[in-house]
């Protein structure tokens, strides 16, 4: 699996670059008028950057196994984490949300790091209850209600878009693990009114359900965002603006260097542009198969495909939004959006694909 990884990391390295180059592109006006420095948002990307490349070499580094031990000590503390980032005075609020830990020059987001330490308990849960994942009480209620304290915290922040992540990964790699279908399903008729009514218990959903059904009917108030996206999109055309030459990240597009990254890259680098990107996350996901594919270890399999999950709903739900296909949802394009905790921990779980992929070698050697 050598070839395999080292494509794979020739890949993440290119999405890597291509995210520093339309970070400082997306958001040097933005950071020059609020900032006053247009390198802010740059230069702090480049701190996490450093940051999530020590911690992903740490984690190539180490026996990933011994992440089983630790599986249930590190749920024990996300639960911690989430509880005390609602607690006034000590989670931070930014934008009606109380999602972050200031720490000094970083604000840290644990329930970015909550998806990661669920896959990590998913993965060891699933392997040791291989015999009895099928039974109700012993292989599937348990993995429901750790599922459901993280969804419960996490929606509290308010986060409805890592929520749903959440339901996902717990559902899928159940599925994969052979629980029973008639279980799933069981959860799943009930979470979709659940979901209706977490959206109409709060305005601002619900206006971004109408703008997401037709933004340009109120162009100026709820559909602003996504109608400023799709401008962004339409005027690169074919070929693009040129690189540097946006229009919608002059003030005009909300979160241009965060969720609506992508709709930049489409002005700037065009259809073109956009189309590379796609791909190159699509060989990137079909890298991460084909290790997942020649992975035996029942641990490490399901630590892959629950990262493999939960990068590919990332990447194509902000791609949905991005285009109008989706309602609009706080999740980052992984690798290119601007934001801390979600970057670092993404380049850890690809170090923990890397981990699985060579310890596998060694294993087979």
């Amino acid at each position: 699996m050598r070839e395999t990884r080292a494509a794979l990391f020739m890949i993440f390295s290119i999405l890597m670059a291509i995210g520093v180059v339309m970070i400082y592109s997306s958001s040097g006006i933005y950071a020059l008028e609020v900032m006053h420095n247009s390198s802010y948002f740059l230069f702090r990307h480049l701190m996490f950057l450093g940051i999530g490349t020590g911690l992903m070499f740490g984690v190539m580094l180490m026996d990933y196994r011994l992440l089983r031990k630790w599986a249930r000590p590190i749920l024990v503390l996300i639960i911690v984490m989430l509880v005390l980032v609602l607690v006034p005075g000590i989670g931070k609020i930014s934008s009606g949300a109380r999602r972050w830990f200031n720490l000094g020059p970083i604000n840290f987001q644990p329930s970015e790091m909550a998806k990661v330490g669920l896959i990590i308990y998913l993965a060891d849960f699933c392997a040791r209850k291989q015999d009895c994942i099928r039974n109700l009480w012993k292989g599937f209620v348990p993995a429901f209600l750790v599922m459901g304290v993280l969804s419960v915290l996490i929606m509290k922040q308010p986060d409805m878009g890592n929520t749903v992540l959440v339901f996902l990964i717990t559902m899928t790699m159940l599925f994969v693990a052979g629980a029973r279908l008639k279980h799933l399903v069981n959860v799943l008729w009930p979470a979709i009114p659940l979901g209706v009514f977490l959206v109409l218990m709060e305005p601002y959903r619900i206006r971004r359900v109408v703008a997401f059904m037709n933004p340009w009917e109120d162009p100026q108030g709820a559909g602003f965002q996504l109608s400023q996206s799709q401008i962004a999109l339409g005027s690169g055309g074919f070929w693009g603006v040129g690189l540097g030459r946006s229009e919608q990240k002059l003030l005009y597009l909300p979160a241009a260097h965060t969720d609506f990254i992508f709709s930049i890259i489409g002005e700037e680098l065009g259809f073109l542009g956009a189309l590379a990107v796609i791909v190159l996350f699509a060989l990137f996901l079909w890298q991460v198969i084909r290790i997942l594919r020649q992975t035996v270890d029942p641990f490490g399999y399901y630590l892959i495909f629950g990262i493999l999950m939960m990068l590919s709903v990332q990447v194509v739900v902000n791609f949905g939004v991005s285009i109008g296909a989706l309602p609009t949802k706080g999740l980052p394009l992984p690798f290119i959006s601007y934001g801390g905790s979600a970057l670092i921990f993404n380049m850890m779980v690809v170090g923990l694909i890397l981990n699985v992929s060579r310890t596998q070698d060694l294993g087979s050697g």
